[in-house]
């Protein structure tokens, strides 16, 4: 190839990338959005850890929500009221009260209480129970398999699995929600921080099928609610419920369960 015809190319390529940068350069002034400075300020105060326990695809999704008036400046579970507090300065507006939340898992199945059909050997991952005969080797069918998909789950290491049962680690817990998202069981849930009693059991059958399963099930039995001197316990579907709003802490029906069925919270 000429030393002209050299020329010619590099010139046309030059041309051409000059062209599309002043292209881009003039569609980016004319078609950018408009980028609230707060955003940027809330995006910093969060902790940035993007587990999108707030509801929201990661830290940058919840600052914008917050900025947009979506979301309410204390919706970040990892943060706390710190965070919130923070967040409220940048927004001008009042924190509001929030309640520090905590996983929970409703099962005392372990190795010794809970029952087994029969021995499992294989991909230690409880989503794959699903395809396995009788949902897993327990005997009860609504217990914690303790394969630890919420482990894996947990972004924050706040979770174990303890002798087949996993537990929550308190402290470390961020009430982030993944461990619940992960279960399969529904076994899971959020409760406050504060509060002092609740059910570990999930199952819904009758006493007699839970005791031959389980030696620490609820059996629907109902003496915690009878006990229960703030009407916070019921019994619905032949298993104990807690309203933490109306507990107030009694222990009558930790007493009273015979089963071992309701839990105090340290």
């Amino acid at each position: 190839m000429s030393t002209t015809g050299i020329i010619i190319a590099v010139a046309t390529v030059g041309g051409v990338g000059l062209f599309i940068g002043i292209f881009l350069g003039i569609f980016g002034k004319y078609f950018s959005v408009e980028t609230d400075p707060r955003e940027e300020a809330v995006l910093n105060a969060l902790p940035g850890n993007n587990c999108g326990g707030c509801g929201y695809p990661g830290c940058s999704g919840l600052a914008a929500a917050i900025v947009s008036g979506e979301a309410p400046v204390n919706a970040c579970p990892v943060g706390g009221s710190a965070v919130g507090n923070e967040i409220a300065k940048i927004m001008g507006v009042e924190a509001g009260e929030s309640v520090r939340q905590v996983a929970f898992v409703k099962c005392r199945g372990t190795c010794d209480a809970a029952k087994s059909e029969y021995e499992y050997h294989g991909l230690q991952d409880c989503k794959v129970m699903a395809f396995v005969p009788g949902g897993g080797a327990k005997a009860c069918s609504y217990g914690c398999l303790g394969f630890g998909s919420c482990v894996t789950a947990c972004p924050f290491d706040a979770i174990h699995i303890l002798d087949g049962v996993a537990h929550v680690d308190r402290e470390q817990c961020k009430a982030c929600g993944k461990c619940v998202e992960a279960c399969p069981k529904h076994l899971i849930e959020l409760i406050p921080y504060d509060a002092k009693v609740a059910v570990a059991c999930n199952s819904n059958e009758k006493g007699p099928v839970v005791m031959k399963a389980c030696s620490k099930g609820c059996i629907g039995c109902g003496l915690c609610a009878k006990n229960c001197e703030s009407g916070a316990v019921t019994v619905t579907d032949f298993l104990a419920h807690v309203d933490q709003s109306l507990c107030t802490g009694c222990l009558n029906c930790v007493e009273k369960c015979p089963k071992s069925g309701i839990t105090v919270l340290s």
